[in-house]
């Protein structure tokens, strides 16, 4: 039985998705379906719409045979590190191929540009002289591979991609990395026909805009239009001014962006604000937003270095061929496979918390009911109809 792989947010779930999945199905009929998934708050700063566990209700719903969480520490970092988290796990479970969409849609191009950051020294020298003249991480990438071949890749899904590519390689990963065209752009805040982005959806609901066109009803079922980072500024404020002499021991609150943040958040009105005050061209709004959430999480530099690598696989939900994929590759596994909080407690305490902190914004009802799932829930198990 082969294996090929989706790394994703779902955030929310929409009709895009649903159009990856059917093309994965028809490119590779005979082979089941991984998807890595980040839980409740995400890679650029965001808080998942939908919660993890009904995130895999609807992935397995259409299609994923096998669910599997990318842990806090991955889902809410930069790319590089978002991706070496995914590819581990996805080389662990003996993944042959993941697909991804791409603007460009040119896998040669990123693998040539992986190959220049990995190994031309040059590359390295001209990303360190832009990131000395204040330029932010991923402008100063673009501009060094500009420099180096006269090409470029800079929309979000190719950068995503080539990080992807370049973790492959560096794992020394057996894992062949497949593009699939995207059909919108990645951070267009237009809704378009029936396929459009998950930033315009997220966008269109803030502005009270009906997106039934663009999501399947399931989604609609279980997206909770509250979760949203602006909903937890209160507690971020909080955090930030009970700790405001040791900001710096938190994730990615590096190079005196505490100072800024000092001097801002007592007239902060909500999240846009603060960010908007204290960004500067080294550092990027999402990064910022990444920033925050490990301030609201309380996630230090200690812990992050703790849990820097994968060291165990957490199974959120299963089909029958997800399950019967796991029993034949089990034993040729070299980390835990946890199924169950109570066994692998020592390894979860981390998204035990984030989880509750998440649940914070909701009513009694249901935060009780989201914080209960993450220890009493075992694997949502869907049958094969």
């Amino acid at each position: 039985m082969k294996a090929v792989g989706i790394i994703c947010e779902y955030n929310p779930f929409h009709n895009g998705h649903i159009y990856h999945i059917q093309k994965i199905k028809k490119l590779y009929p005979n082979y089941l379906i991984i998807l890595v998934m980040s839980g409740n708050f995400l890679q650029r700063g965001d808080v998942s719409l939908i919660n993890k566990w009904n995130k895999t209700k609807i992935a397995l719903k259409y299609g994923i045979n096998l669910v599997i969480e990318l842990p806090f520490h991955f889902a809410t970092q930069s790319a590089d590190i978002f991706a070496h988290g995914a590819i581990k796990i996805l080389t662990e479970l003996q993944v042959e191929k993941i697909v991804f969409g791409s603007e460009c849609n040119n896998i040669e191009l990123l693998n040539k540009m992986a190959d220049i950051q990995i190994h031309n020294d040059e590359y390295q020298l001209i990303v360190k002289n832009y990131l000395e003249q204040g330029i932010n991480y991923p402008t100063a990438l673009s501009k060094a591979l500009k420099d180096i071949c006269g090409q470029t890749i800079k929309d979000p899904n190719d950068l995503l991609g080539l990080s992807y590519v370049k973790e492959i390689k560096k794992q020394n990963s057996n894992i062949e990395a497949i593009t699939i065209k995207r059909t919108n752009k990645y951070h267009s805040k237009k809704l378009n026909k029936k396929i459009t982005s998950a930033t315009s959806i997220r966008e269109a609901m803030k502005n009270h805009i009906d997106i039934t066109t663009f999501v399947p009803d399931i989604s609609l079922k279980y997206i909770n239009d509250k979760s949203d980072i602006e909903s937890f500024f209160n507690f971020i404020k909080y955090k930030i001014i009970s700790e405001i002499n040791n900001l710096d021991k938190y994730q990615t609150v590096d190079e005196g962006i505490e100072n800024r943040i000092k001097k801002y958040i007592y007239n902060c009105i909500n999240v846009e604000d603060l960010i908007n005050k204290i960004k500067t061209k080294r550092y990027t709004y999402n990064k910022i937003k990444r920033m925050l959430i490990h301030i609201l999480c309380g996630f230090t530099k200690e812990e992050a270095i703790q849990y820097q690598n994968i060291i165990y696989i957490r199974i959120l939900g299963f089909d029958e061929l997800g399950a019967k994929y796991l029993k034949n590759i089990k034993k040729s596994i070299n980390i835990p496979i946890i199924s169950n909080y109570s066994k692998g407690k020592q390894y979860l305490d981390l998204e035990f918390r984030v989880n509750a902190i998440y649940a914070s914004i909701y009513n009694d009802e249901q935060k009780n009911k989201i914080i209960n799932m993450e220890y009493t829930n075992k694997p949502i198990i869907k049958r094969i109809e």
